[in-house]
């Protein structure tokens, strides 16, 4: 009897938030104009060339990423430094770490020449990654099932809005993933108690990720202020690959504070 009720409040919570997500989204379509690629979106502030490597910082930049992913990759996998209770949550943390090694990879890639047939192999990544991280957050806030549904369904949003973005030249789709990280953690940091310790961590996080942003947009600001060393857009890969090792260090240190009941029988079936 008391399972039922749980079960239809389950389904409610699932409910709104794709409801929510779909108007949110709807609303952003509407109320924007078309973002199409153009070529000064690929002219960047700092393209030097050390040692035979084309627009040189804005490659090496993303080596941080490598590191992150990985390691964070093979922790998640490994199952003994980092607190994750259950399987839901391995799933988007594993797949948050296999993105942000796809960064490093997919921006090196498309920094060497940068074009509009690159750059989706420096979205891309990034899409999968924010959108593992998001649904790792509502696993842990709100509930292990609505996490991984929704990991599985944004996911698959990422590559539609990808080809969306390669078939009609409009990347506001695109644009809305990097929106995630910045609008909806917060939210659901301060809407859902934290079932660890160590939850400021997320919101730190989206800070670092927040001043990335800012840097890209003072992309040539920066260089000219920093006479000429250092471009906007090579700080924000330095700062973005923080946001990884910040939430690596979270795992490594959160303890449970309780466990809520959907959670108990997870625990129970995995056993």
């Amino acid at each position: 009897m008391v399972w039922l009720p749980n079960q239809q409040i389950g389904r409610m919570k699932r409910t709104r938030i794709w409801a929510g997500a779909f108007l949110c989204l709807l609303f952003f379509m509407l109320a924007t104009p078309k973002f199409p690629s153009s070529r000064e979106s690929h002219l960047f502030a700092d393209m030097r060339n050390f040692f035979g490597v084309p627009n040189t910082l804005n490659v090496l930049s993303n080596f941080p990423f490598l590191i992150a992913g990985v390691m964070g990759f093979v922790l998640t996998l490994q199952g003994i430094f980092f607190n994750i209770s259950f399987r839901g949550e391995v799933w988007g943390w594993a797949l948050f770490y296999a993105g942000i090694t796809g960064v490093s990879f997919g921006s090196a890639y498309y920094h060497l020449k940068p074009d509009d047939d690159r750059v989706m192999w420096d979205t891309l990544p990034m899409m999968i990654a924010y959108a593992s991280l998001f649904s790792s957050l509502l696993a842990e806030r709100v509930d292990a099932k609505i996490g991984l549904s929704c990991l599985i369904a944004l996911v698959s949003v990422s590559f539609l809005s990808m080809i969306y973005a390669r078939t009609f030249n409009d990347f506001r789709l695109c644009m809305t993933f990097q929106l995630i990280p910045t609008i909806a953690i917060p939210v659901v940091t301060f809407l859902f108690p934290p079932k660890y310790t160590h939850s400021r961590c997320w919101l730190y996080a989206t800070g670092f990720y927040l001043l990335a942003k800012f840097e890209a947009a003072a992309d040539r600001k920066i260089y000219s202020k920093t006479h000429y060393i250092i471009s906007g857009h090579s700080l924000e890969h330095l700062c973005s690959a923080i946001v990884p090792v910040l939430l690596s260090v979270m795992l490594m240190y959160r303890d449970t504070k309780f466990q809520r009941l959907g959670d108990c029988k997870e625990g129970v079936r995995d056993k």
